[in-house]
């Protein structure tokens, strides 16, 4: 649960009913992540979906970049918009949980255009020369600021950058936080504020999604 939910559950009800309808395999997805993952709020929620739905349809992407797959329910929104020729590489470590987003994926009306990679983002974003149009990032957050650092060199004017639960459930607004997690996200959202390659919004959607755009 965001912290958004839990302080105005109502208006947030609100939202999702007035949101367009979330396709049949993305419900499937959120009904198995729910009944066989012990943390099944880390999933990408349904407005949260929904924007991630319509900026690829506008962008219609040919490279995306998703750190952090977890189920792969934000992957399938994602790739939502790709270019006829795109494609969509989506990074995690979770090797125990890998069958559940494989499944999906090959379901899917997307599964030639899905790279679906057991990697350190890191060790990734180190080796590979590819640029990115569109790149979605919700893991570890612990190393938010260091891929935010070397995502940027894959990253080119028009490029869209998505970081998710920059708000940390309201945690951002400790002076002196105490949890490295709370640390990390608030020397993100100071770096990117900072950068004049940049322009950014954090958007409150759910736990907050920091919205970059490469000038």
């Amino acid at each position: 649960m965001s912290f958004f939910e839990e302080k105005n559950a109502e208006m947030d009800r609100y939202l999702e009913a007035h949101a367009s309808s979330e396709p049949e395999i993305l419900k499937k997805l959120r009904r198995e992540t729910f009944q066989k993952t012990t943390q099944p709020h880390m999933i990408s929620g349904y407005q949260q979906g929904r924007l991630l739905t319509i900026i690829s349809k506008m962008m219609q992407p040919k490279n995306v970049l998703e750190i952090g797959t977890f189920t792969g329910y934000a992957t399938l929104c994602l790739a939502t918009g790709l270019s006829k020729d795109g494609k969509i590489t989506t990074l995690d470590v979770n090797e125990d949980l890998a069958y559940l987003p494989q499944k999906y994926f090959s379901e899917s009306e997307y599964s030639e255009q899905i790279y679906f990679k057991l990697q350190d983002a890191k060790d990734f974003l180190k080796e590979t020369e590819e640029v990115f149009d569109l790149v979605f990032i919700d893991a570890d957050k612990d190393n938010y600021a260091e891929y935010f650092r070397l995502i940027k060199p894959h990253t080119k004017s028009g490029s869209v950058i998505l970081f998710d639960n920059v708000l940390w459930y309201g945690k951002v607004l400790e002076e002196n936080p105490k949890q490295r997690s709370t640390q990390v996200i608030k020397e993100l959202n100071d770096l990117i504020a900072k950068d004049e390659d940049f322009e950014n919004l954090i958007l409150p959607l759910r736990d907050g999604v920091n919205f970059l755009r490469r000038k």
